[in-house]
This record gives C-alpha cells, structure tokens and sequence, in this order.
C-alpha cells in the first residue's frame, strides 16, 4: 500500500523569471539574482521566523509546480550530460520524479516586516521560477551541510559560467541598473537546451519584464535586443 501526504504551501517565491527558460540549473550560480520568499496568509507571524536572521543561508524545500506528470521513469537525461545519456532519476535533481520536489540553497539577504504581506525574505541566488510554492524553510548549517570532500558523480565539476556576453550599451540600458548583473550572469551560464548549438537561431526569455533575444556563435553570447513585454 502506497502512502500519500497532504502538504500545504507555506510561501511562494518572487522572482525576476517568468518561464522556466533561463533560470540557472542550480542554486547559488548567480549571486546577483534577487528574489523574495512571500509567505502564504496562515503563515504571516513574525514568530515563526524568530532567530532566522542569525543565519546567512537558507534551504528551500519546493516544488516542481509546472512539471507534474500522472507517470514517472526510473531513468531520465540530464543536461548535464548533453540531453542525450540516461541515467537514474535518483542519481538526478530533474524536475520529473515521483514526487515533483526540489530543493535550493539561497543566501538570505534581509527579513522585511510590511505592512500587508507580513514578513518577506529577500534572498539571493534563487533557482526558481515566480510564483512557485515552497513547502518549508530550513536554516543552512555549515557543519552539517558542507561536505568539501564529497564525490560529486558525473556533476562534479562546477556548472559556471561557459559564455562571453555582449550586450550593446544601448541594450544594457534598457535593462534596471540592479539587474544588469544578474542578467549578465544568467546569460554567462549559456541558457539554451545542451544539445543546441545552431548559431543562427534567434532565443528568447523573459527576465525582470523585459524579453530578452540573443544568438550564440562558439564561446560568444550576443544580445540583439531587450524590450519591455507586452501588457
């Protein structure tokens, strides 16, 4: 007999991406990325929070909302490995799993007491698209989280960035002054599908309100064009 628990979504994420497209595939690769944890209408009380703001990192235990499946495979093909390799889903952080749960390191900014939303936590480094659930918050604990020695399997080497990004001057201003970092570190990471590398096709997402659409030809990153989306 299989078990089934009903959970409930303690808070949703504010971020500056819209569509899945773009958003870094692991936590912590863009530091520059900034994003708030709002919490759900029962779980507004500042009590709940108390002592949290000793930390500097925080665990994020959420969920895959825009990637639920009825079935799941045992195997699956990280982009890690091109796309093209299958490997268990256990030895994976894919997004199609059994149960759709994921889980991100964040660094934590600030704890905002407002007015209406209660308290907001202003995090960075944020792997998640906006408005996706969270189920729970867990404060990082350096002795126990970090294992400097651990094997890291067929993702050991870091995923940093791989891409040289131009952005015309006239682009780049379009683009919010505390946000040209950011974007210029998600497209350093090189957002395209592994398994593409056509370098006359044109790509786009939306980040921060604005579309953004760029080519890649070898190494280098180009910016074509940056403009508000449309209302």
């Amino acid at each position: 007999m299989t078990e089934k628990f009903t959970m409930q979504v303690i808070a949703r994420i504010h971020s500056d991406f819209a569509t899945k497209f773009g958003i870094p595939r692991q936590s912590g690769l863009v530091n520059a990325l900034e994003a708030a944890v709002v919490f759900e209408p029962p779980y507004r009380n500042p009590d709940a929070l108390r002592g949290l703001e000793g930390f500097s990192h925080l665990w994020l235990v959420w969920v895959f909302d825009q990637a639920v499946r009825k079935d799941w495979s045992p195997t699956v093909r990280p982009p890690r490995l091109g796309g093209n390799t299958r490997v268990g889903v256990f030895a994976t952080r894919s997004p199609f799993r059994p149960n759709p749960i994921a889980l991100s390191a964040v660094a934590l900014d600030r704890i905002e007491q407002t007015p209406r939303q209660g308290p907001v936590l202003h995090i960075r480094g944020a792997d998640l698209m906006d408005g996706t659930p969270i189920l729970d918050i867990k404060p990082y604990l350096p002795y126990a989280d970090c294992k400097p020695h651990a094997a890291g399997g067929f993702a050991a080497d870091p995923a940093g960035e791989t891409l040289t990004v131009r952005i015309p001057p006239d682009l780049l201003a379009q683009v919010p002054p505390d946000r040209q970092d950011a974007l210029r570190g998600v497209l350093a990471l090189d957002p395209r599908p592994r398994y593409q590398e056509d370098p006359g096709r044109v790509y786009g997402f939306e980040f921060a309100g604005l579309e953004v659409r760029f080519t890649v030809s070898g190494s280098c990153l180009t910016v074509l064009e940056i403009h508000s989306e449309a209302p």
